[in-house]
């Protein structure tokens, strides 16, 4: 059961990167016919009408008390301002600075889930963060076509940082939500309150939905269901199964996968240093997600050894029961 959680886990986590890295695609074409903020509410009025929906089909009903700290946080932080600030920081820098300065959020996350949350730093994650950023670097950097072509601002890499920041934040505060509320719930009401706290971007939207080309409002749509409902929701199940800096760490495969959809979809051919980027991103996810083989190879003896403890464990634990008394329940 274990290796079959592991494996779904993976596969939701799969999921997520592919969906997010769509979404750039989309965000291209819908991001020239709305505004930041409209687009950022756009996206989320869908996602929010889709989750609610499959949550009222499956009756799960509200989160509990406990989960909703972390359901606030993380739908102002990742939901709100992550998805505002990011829309208006790519306008102002090009891709290539945006994907460098935005690609520090897995760090944060690691830092932030260790310093909050308690969770261990391995090397094989730190050295799999490390060879992943190098690769975003390399993308960035092949994407902007040198200092002499780039656009970009002190203002557009304040805002890429500021979406990082409200990224990691979304992220660390969005993990003990889940550990009493399922990933649809969290997912859901997180989504919620990202469209209340985009509401005074409703009248920009009304106003340029009016006016925005069919193909453009059928992208923000797309981005609201598929990259927003649905790869949010199989991020925070994938997130209740594994440490935060570890899926952070997993996000750094999407520079990866937009450049082979911007190969395949738009006639994008990649330079050299891009695709060389693009490969050290997988391979730093790789190296990330992998175990030593000490912890690998640990269960297939714990047999054994939990064999010969079984023993002693019964002697303990039967002379500990005769004295016992039952006890209230806390």
């Amino acid at each position: 059961m274990p290796n079959r959680t592991s494996r779904l886990a993976l596969a939701a986590a799969g999921v997520t990167v592919v969906l997010w890295a769509s979404a750039f695609v989309s965000i291209r074409s819908a991001g020239a016919a709305y505004s930041p903020g409209a687009l950022a509410l756009g996206r989320l009025l869908a996602g929010s009408l889709v989750l609610g929906v499959v949550l009222l089909i499956r009756r799960e009903g509200l989160p509990p008390r406990a989960a909703w700290k972390g359901i606030a946080v993380s739908g102002l932080l990742w939901f709100g301002a992550y998805m505002v600030v990011l829309n208006w920081g790519e306008q102002e820098v090009d891709a290539g600075t945006a994907a460098m300065v935005v690609n520090i959020g897995p760090i944060l996350i690691a830092l932030l889930g260790a310093k909050v949350l308690g969770e261990t730093l391995p090397p094989r994650l730190l050295a799999g963060m490390g060879v992943s950023f190098a690769g975003a670097v390399a993308v960035g950097l092949s994407m902007s076509g040198g200092s002499g072509e780039s656009h970009a601002s002190v203002l557009g890499v304040v805002l890429c940082l500021l979406a990082a920041m409200a990224y990691a934040g979304g992220v660390v505060a969005q993990k003990p939500a889940l550990a009493h509320g399922s990933a649809l719930q969290v997912t859901t009401f997180g989504c919620l309150v990202g469209t209340v706290a985009c509401l005074p971007f409703a009248g920009q939207l009304v106003e340029e939905a009016a006016e925005a080309p069919l193909s453009a409002t059928l992208n923000m749509v797309y981005l609201g269901v598929f990259p927003t409902a649905l790869a949010f929701t199989t991020w925070a199940y994938a997130l209740a199964r594994t440490t935060a800096g570890r899926m952070g760490a997993t996000t750094y495969a999407v520079p990866a996968l937009v450049v082979l959809m911007a190969w395949v979809l738009l006639g994008e051919l990649p330079a050299l240093l891009t695709l060389g980027g693009g490969a050290l991103c997988l391979a730093g996810v790789a190296v990330s997600r992998s175990r030593p083989k000490a912890a690998v190879a640990a269960p297939a003896g714990s047999a054994e050894s939990a064999a010969r403890q079984e023993p002693t464990a019964r002697q303990g634990s039967s002379a500990q029961q005769e004295p016992a008394a039952p006890q209230e329940s806390a």
